[in-house]
C-alpha cells in the first residue's frame, strides 16, 4: 500500500532531527574531550615547569656541595698545617721546660674545661710550690673544648705548656638520660694521658683537675711516692686524697696507707700503667672503672690521712655532689714534711700487712648495737666488725664517714678495714669486716 506524501515528510522530519540530535551529541562530546585535552596539556606545562625548577635547584645545590667540599678541604689541609704548628710549639714549649741535666719526676697535667675562674686559683696553688722544682715537675694545662675564656688564662701562663683536646662528634651514650660530660671528660683523660706518656715520653705523670689547690709538700710528696711506683709492682697509682680527710677524722700529717679503693683527686701514674689501661680505657665514668677489681687486680693505691690536695669544686660536672658533707671539710696538709727523709718501706706489701694488722688486732674490739657509743669513751684504738655492707653504711653513718662502696669495696678500705681518727685525736677506729683478719694474717 503507497505511503502518503505526509508520511514521507515525517519519516524524514524524524531522521533529520536524529541526525541533528547525533551531531549535537558528537560536538558536545569533542568539546569535553578538547577541554580535557587542553588542561592536560596545561598540567603537563606545569610538570614541565616545576621539573625544570626542581632540575635547577638541584643543580645549584651540586654547585654549593663542590664549593663546600673544596672549602672543606681547604680547611683540612690549613688544619693540617696548624696541627703541624701546634706540635712544634709544644715541643719546643716543652724542650724549654725541661732542664736537660734534670729528669723530670713528673709531668704534672691540669684538667681544665670552662671554668677560667677555677683554673687561675688551681694554677696560682700550684705555682706557689712548683716554681722551685719546675724541672722536676714541668706543668701543662690541657683543655678540652674552646671555650674562650679558659684558654686566654692559660696561654697568660708562660711557664705552662697549653694543650687543647677539641672532639666534635656527638656523644653516644650507653643509656638513655646520662649525662654527657662524663664521657667527653673520659675521652680529654684518654687523649691527655696519650699525648703526655706517648708523644712527649714521660715516665710518670700526676693528674690534678682545674678545682684544687695543693699542700706545700704535695711536690715533695710524689716524688718519695715516685720510688714507691718504680719498686713495687703491687702499688698501681699515688694519690694525694683521702675520701674520709675531713677535719674530724684525721690527725697524722705524716701517715701512709695502702688502700685497695681508687683515691682519684690529684694522683700519679706510670707510663707502663698507662699503657696497660690505654687500649681498653672506660668510655665513661673512669674513675669508678678504674675501681672495678678486674681492672686493679690485686694491686693497691697509696693514699695519706691527711689530703695534699684540696677540692673547691663546688660546681661543676657532678653538680656540687657530696660537697657541703664531705668535700668541703677536707683538711688541707699544712706541715710541711721533708718526704725524702722519711723511710717508707713500711708501705711495701709484705711489710704494710704485717704492721697493719698487728695495729688493727691490737685495737680494742667492741661489739653489740651500741658499738659506736662505747668508741665515744675508750681512749684508746678501737675495732668495730660490720656484718655486710647494709651494716658497714648503718655504722659509718652513725660516725659521719662515706658510706659508698664500688664493687665491694668501701671508700679508703684495705683488706676490708676502713681506718679514720676520733675527734682530730690520735685515737683510731678500725672498722673491720667478718674477713678482714683473716686477710691480714691476723
Amino acid at each position: 500500500m503507497a505511503r502518503s506524501p505526509c508520511d514521507l515528510r515525517l519519516l524524514l522530519l524524524a531522521a533529520a532531527a536524529a541526525f541533528i540530535y547525533i551531531q549535537v551529541r558528537l560536538f558536545a562530546t569533542q568539546s569535553h574531550y578538547a577541554d580535557r585535552l587542553a588542561a592536560a596539556e596545561k598540567s603537563e606545562n606545569q610538570c614541565t615547569s616545576q621539573l625544570k625548577s626542581l632540575i635547577d635547584q638541584v643543580s645549584m645545590q651540586q654547585e654549593k656541595i663542590v664549593a663546600l667540599e673544596e672549602m672543606k678541604i681547604q680547611q683540612d689541609e690549613e688544619r693540617g698545617q696548624l696541627m703541624i704548628l701546634i706540635q712544634d710549639l709544644e715541643k719546643r714549649s716543652v724542650q724549654k721546660l725541661l732542664n736537660k741535666n734534670v729528669v723530670p719526676v713528673a709531668a704534672v697535667v691540669i684538667m681544665a674545661c670552662n671554668r677560667p675562674d677555677y683554673l687561675e686559683r688551681t694554677v696560682e696553688s700550684i705555682l706557689k710550690y712548683q716554681t722551685s722544682v719546675a724541672s722536676k715537675f714541668p706543668l701543662f694545662i690541657s683543655q678540652d673544648g674552646t671555650n674562650g675564656a679558659v684558654k686566654k688564662k692559660a696561654l697568660d701562663y708562660k711557664q705552662i705548656t697549653y694543650m687543647q683536646h677539641v672532639d666534635l662528634e656527638p656523644v653516644r651514650t650507653e643509656r638513655p638520660g646520662e649525662l654527657t660530660a662524663y664521657y667527653k671528660i673520659a675521652k680529654h683523660y684518654r687523649w691527655a694521658l696519650d699525648e703526655l706518656f706517648i708523644k712527649h715520653n714521660f715516665s710518670r705523670v700526676i693528674i690534678l683537675e682545674d678545682d684544687m689547690e695543693i699542700a706545700p709538700d704535695f711536690f715533695d710528696y710524689f716524688e718519695a711516692a715516685a720510688k714507691l711506683l718504680d719498686s713495687d709492682k703491687t702499688i698501681m697509682a699515688v694519690s694525694s686524697w683521702n675520701d674520709n680527710g675531713q677535719k674530724q677524722f684525721v690527725n697524722d700529717p705524716k701517715a701512709l696507707y695502702r688502700s685497695d679503693f681508687f683515691p682519684g683527686l690529684g694522683w700519679m701514674l706510670t707510663k707502663s700503667t698507662w699503657i696497660e689501661l690505654s687500649p681498653k680505657w672506660h668510655l665513661t665514668y673512669w674513675d669508678d672503672w678504674v675501681r672495678l677489681k678486674e681492672v686493679h687486680g690485686n694491686r693497691q693505691f697509696i693514699r695519706p690521712e691527711i689530703c695534699r690536695t684540696y677540692n673547691f669544686g663546688k660546681h661543676g660536672s657532678s653538680l656540687g655532689q657530696f660537697f657541703e658533707q664531705y668535700l668541703e671539710p677536707i683538711k688541707l696538709n699544712d706541715v710541711h714534711i721533708d718526704w725524702n727523709s722519711e723511710d717508707l718501706s713500711y708501705l711495701g706489701e709484705d711489710n704494710f700487712v704485717t704492721k697493719f694488722g698487728k695495729e688493727v688486732a691490737s685495737a680494742t674490739p667492741l661489739h653489740g648495737s651500741d658499738a659506736v657509743l662505747k668508741a665515744h669513751n675508750m681512749a684508746a684504738d678501737v675495732r668495730i666488725q660490720y656484718n655486710d655492707q647494709e651494716d658497714f653504711e648503718r655504722i659509718a653513718r652513725q660516725f659521719g664517714i662515706f658510706e659508698e662502696w664500688k664493687d665491694g669495696i668501701p671508700r679508703t678500705a684495705y683488706k676490708g678495714v676502713v681506718v679514720f681518727r676520733y675527734n682530730s685525736s690520735p685515737r683510731r677506729v678500725f672498722l673491720v669486716s667478718p674477713d678482714s683478719l683473716h686477710q691480714l694474717g691476723v
